[in-house]
């Protein structure tokens, strides 16, 4: 059961990856490229929207919400495409880009809701 999880992991990667090229292949139509730019984005970024951290759901997006972007994309793109690109990501193998971006939009969705947060609190205080 180990090894199919270890198996699952690495094809979770591979699509990222695969997902990624995608996105920046002209062949691609623009709707599912723009939806494979904002999985593979979220996907690559070192900071994830739910810190794992947290127990339970922090490791939610990584179990759930990765791969069911990945299941919506790999819909979107046409399969010769997709096959291609899985291709050119297994080949590349652990040589995967990082989406400092993407880490930069994270930031800015918890700096976000913390200003928020401060602002609901003083208006509740006062």
């Amino acid at each position: 059961m180990l090894s199919r999880a270890k198996a699952w992991a690495r094809g979770v990667k591979r699509d990222v990856h695969a997902v990624y090229l995608a996105a920046r292949d002209p062949r691609t139509p623009w709707c599912a490229r723009a939806a494979a730019l904002l999985v593979a984005a979220y996907a690559l970024s070192p900071i994830d929207l739910i810190p794992d951290f947290i127990p339970v759901v922090g490791y939610l997006d990584d179990l759930l919400i990765v791969p069911l972007g990945i299941l919506l994309v790999a819909r979107l793109i046409p399969a010769d495409i997709l096959a291609e690109h899985r291709a050119a990501a297994q080949a590349r193998g652990a040589d995967r880009p990082v989406s400092y971006a993407a880490a930069v939009a994270m930031v800015a969705v918890w700096s976000a809701a913390a200003v928020v947060l401060y602002r609901w609190l003083a208006a509740e205080g006062g």
